[in-house]
């Protein structure tokens, strides 16, 4: 009975304190506020840079990302929703973010395929400091910052011609980005929808200053490139080996689950292959095709990322061929989730 009585009290205790807790709850940023105050810069990509060398040391607890299904039906779908986060071992904060893509029935309606939001905590006492309404505009940076990356230790200062695959959202994070560290004097562009393709060469040519033609097939803006984006919904193919120059570097960031992918085994096979994360890229990257098919083993990878950033291993070296494959981490939402606090809490 008196121990009864004891838990009982203490239940009440610990009820009592979670009712008059003084936390504030987590401030709300808006997709306008948010866009406003975070844009490309260096220094979001000299964190998320120094994430991936972080990562590489394993002093980043990143999960493997969640996905969830949302097949079509009478009263819902098609889409998939996206879930990573991570936390770098010393930050003050560690990040949850929600992606919701490939709502493609919403643009009928006026809406925007994708939508997502971040979730920022304090790394202190675990309590939620901030969501962020991003609409995956932090993870558009993210990735571009990603790319920029890739170019600084994959690419080299002779390489000037660039193709994207692929004209929307994140060819313009990676272009915006890497023109931070490396400047490109002309590009290619190939995608589906010629009229989004030409507003994105238009404003390329607007922002960054160089032209960008717009190229009738993937193959006409390939055999030009020394740098390859590749960002499609990866429901195929998009090159070939023979289309590519001996020396080129395809940042390949399309195929972030297990129906995707947007590169043939033969390439990946031949190339110094890097991941961003290895585990992950096994399931969810370009990697995944090439092991499935027999064309790789994980051994066969040369580096991550981060091993490059850490100096473990050298990026590029000659005129290698070679693929980076870029799936995404908990790594780089930790990184500009730490970004993004650090500027919208002073607002």
């Amino acid at each position: 009975m008196k121990n009864s009585f004891i838990k009982i009290n203490l239940y009440n205790k610990l009820l009592n304190i979670r009712q008059l807790s003084t936390v504030k709850g987590p401030q709300l940023f808006d997709y306008n506020t948010v866009i406003s105050n975070l844009k490309p810069s260096l220094t979001i990509i000299n964190e998320v840079e120094s994430a991936f060398g972080r990562l590489a040391k394993g002093l980043v607890d990143v999960p493997i990302p969640m996905h969830i299904g949302i097949h079509e039906t009478e009263t819902a779908g098609p889409g998939d929703c996206h879930i990573k986060g991570g936390y770098i071992e010393g930050a003050t904060t560690w990040t949850v973010k929600l992606a919701n893509v490939s709502f493609y029935k919403n643009l009928a309606k006026g809406l925007p395929a994708g939508s997502g939001i971040f979730i920022v905590c304090d790394a202190t006492n675990g309590f939620p400091l901030a969501v962020l309404q991003e609409n995956r505009y932090l993870t558009d940076l993210r990735t571009g910052a990603a790319g920029a990356i890739s170019v600084k230790h994959f690419g080299s200062p002779k390489h000037k011609k660039v193709a994207y695959i692929g004209a929307g959202v994140i060819a313009t994070a990676m272009a915006k980005s890497t023109h931070i560290i490396h400047q490109f004097d002309e590009g290619y562009a190939y995608g589906l929808d010629e009229k989004t393709t030409t507003q994105f060469a238009n404003n390329i040519y607007k922002d960054l200053g160089y032209k960008v033609n717009v190229c009738k097939t993937a193959e006409e803006a390939l055999r030009a490139a020394d740098v390859i984006f590749t960002q499609t919904p990866a429901s195929s193919q998009v090159l070939k080996l023979e289309w590519l120059k001996p020396h080129a570097t395809i940042i390949a960031s399309g195929s972030d689950q297990p129906t995707k992918n947007e590169l043939p085994s033969d390439v990946m096979a031949k190339s110094k292959f890097i991941t961003d994360l290895t585990k992950q890229c096994a399931k969810f990257g370009e990697l995944r095709t090439a092991l499935a098919e027999g064309a790789m083993k994980e051994s066969d990878v040369y580096a991550q990322i981060g091993d490059v950033v850490n100096g473990v291993k050298k990026g590029r070296v000659g005129d290698e061929l070679i693929v980076v494959d870029l799936t995404g981490t908990g790594a780089q939402d930790a990184a500009i989730g730490q970004v993004a606090w650090e500027v919208l809490s002073k607002l």
